[in-house]
């Protein structure tokens, strides 16, 4: 699995807090919505003048910092100090690690931090951190005197090009993943490529499963990109991955714009996610990372779709060397077909009872199906069986 990674999910050392030494490529992509429009930029050296951007879509004298408990310590406090430089008096909280913490125990705490902290309505929330801390603080921001500015600062691969755009937020329960949440556009989304050398090489490839999923739903291109930059990406270069995640974001963005709710084709971004969903539930939180679980997810939905004959092996054949060949899970030791059935009847996807699959029919494009039989399904649990 290449390099040796750490306990935690982030190095330290003499680069950390990262800062911009040299003039290095940007790029904005601007979501408009009916009912709000916000930027996201890509820059690296972004975070260093986050407080200029915080202050001119949510002015106000406090605002609340918060960010998952390493990356608080690597660089929470140049953050903090962009923010009190551009008039802010921060009120800072460190989240612990891990879909585990994504609970209703740490929104608690969180609102707690909120109130001691006299947070009012127009007081911004930046969240910085991965998935986690921008799910978690970003549902904080949406029920927080019934919401507040939110400000997503993504520090891993997988929020920049997933989870920080588009709006949802939400905790984990018991009975599943992200099943309490609300649809909460932020102000403005702040990200920095050059976090990501702080990353360990497992971290990276699970934010580049989605962006293989970008491009299997609507750019083959985006996939070719990714295949022949593969060295580049997973090396963290920064104008790779300022690119990578343009790229990345205006697929997510496009799709939003047109379905902010997930009535309609916002669907096709769980492409993976409900077989990689029912593997996280049943094999427990935070063993199988969630990017990981979508790479499986992927391949299992792929071989469904052969199944189907919507698509033809040479899909397949094509997405699984790529994952390979950056080193992402292909087989995993899973539980009885019937436990991973049930975990998916929970999904958020059943819709009438009717559990509904996103399928490739070519690269580039994928379907929405609720008709799949039992036995295509099993077809895919057997694909990526060991």
């Amino acid at each position: 699995m290449g390099a040796r990674e750490p306990s935690s999910p982030w190095l330290g050392g003499p680069e950390a807090p990262i800062r911009a030494r040299q003039a290095h490529t940007m790029a904005r992509v601007t979501i408009e919505l009916p009912q709000c429009r916000y930027d996201v930029v890509i820059e690296p050296g972004a975070l260093e003048n986050v407080g200029e951007t915080v202050r001119s879509r949510a002015p106000h004298d406090r605002c609340a910092l918060l960010a998952d408990r390493t990356v608080s310590d690597l660089h929470g406090r140049s953050v903090e100090h962009s923010l009190r430089r551009a008039g802010y008096e921060p009120v800072t909280s460190a989240l612990e690690l891990g879909e585990a913490n994504k609970t209703f125990d740490t929104v608690q705490r969180l609102y707690d931090v909120l109130l001691d902290g006299r947070l009012e309505r127009r007081s911004p929330v930046i969240a910085l951190g991965g998935g986690v801390t921008g799910d978690t603080a970003g549902f904080v921001a949406a029920t927080y005197l019934r919401g507040v500015p939110l400000v997503q600062c993504p520090t891993t691969l997988l929020a920049m090009v997933d989870s920080s755009v588009g709006g949802k937020t939400g905790v984990n329960v018991p009975q599943g993943k992200n099943l309490i949440g609300a649809f909460y556009q932020p102000v403005a989304v702040v990200i920095d490529p050059l976090v990501l050398a702080t990353l360990p090489p497992r971290a990276l490839r699970c934010g580049l499963a989605e962006c293989v999923k970008h491009g299997v739903i609507r750019d083959e291109s985006l996939f070719e990109f990714i295949r022949a930059r593969l060295p580049q990406i997973l090396a963290a270069d920064p104008e790779t991955m300022v690119e990578l995640v343009r790229r990345n974001i205006e697929i997510k963005a496009a799709v939003v714009m047109q379905d902010e709710r997930e009535t309609g084709v916002r669907a096709h971004l769980n492409f993976g996610h409900t077989f990689a969903h029912a593997i996280e539930a049943t094999t427990g939180y935070g063993k199988i990372e969630h990017g990981e679980a979508v790479s499986l997810g992927m391949l299992a939905a792929t071989r469904t779709a052969v199944e189907l004959d919507l698509c033809d092996k040479a899909l397949l054949q094509r997405l699984e060397a790529l994952l390979q060949a950056a080193d992402m899970p292909v087989r995993v030791e899973l539980p009885p077909d019937d436990e991973l059935t049930a975990a998916m009847q929970l999904d958020k996807k059943v819709s009438g009872g009717r559990t509904r699959f996103v399928l490739p029919d070519r690269m580039g494009n994928v379907v929405v199906r609720d008709d799949v039989p039992p036995g295509c399904v099993r077809a895919g649990w057997r694909e990526i069986r060991r």
